[in-house]
């Protein structure tokens, strides 16, 4: 059982960045990915970005060139650099970890990017 907490979220205005981590409970480095996922009201949750073990890195396009999910082993730590924010990154963040036939989500941090 793995335990993930996310931390960060808060409001911003359009433009600002925000620096969101999910720290797990156990080994990150035995995960075959972690990823941040978002979900805004009414709408379905959403990937945002992944990190494999081996460091390869997959972004939704409407992310590139804004965002950067990074990685800790040492910290077991994994965190999602947000840059150029806009009102339409406002969502629930979530952390997930994928360590193979099991997945364990977070609790979820709010972002909300005024304009």
């Amino acid at each position: 059982q793995v335990q993930l907490v996310e931390s960060g979220g808060g409001l911003v205005q359009a433009g600002g960045s925000l620096r969101l981590s999910c720290a797990a409970s156990g080994s990150i480095s035995s995960a075959d990915f972690m990823g941040w996922y978002r979900q805004a009201p009414g709408k379905q949750r959403e990937l945002v970005a992944i990190i494999t073990t081996g460091g390869t890195t997959t972004y939704v396009d409407s992310v590139k060139g804004r965002f950067i999910i990074s990685r800790d082993n040492a910290k077991n730590t994994v965190y999602l650099q947000m840059n150029n924010l806009k009102p339409e990154d406002t969502a629930v963040y979530y952390c997930r970890g994928r360590y193979e036939l099991w997945d364990y989500w977070g609790q979820g941090t709010q972002v909300t990017v005024s304009s």
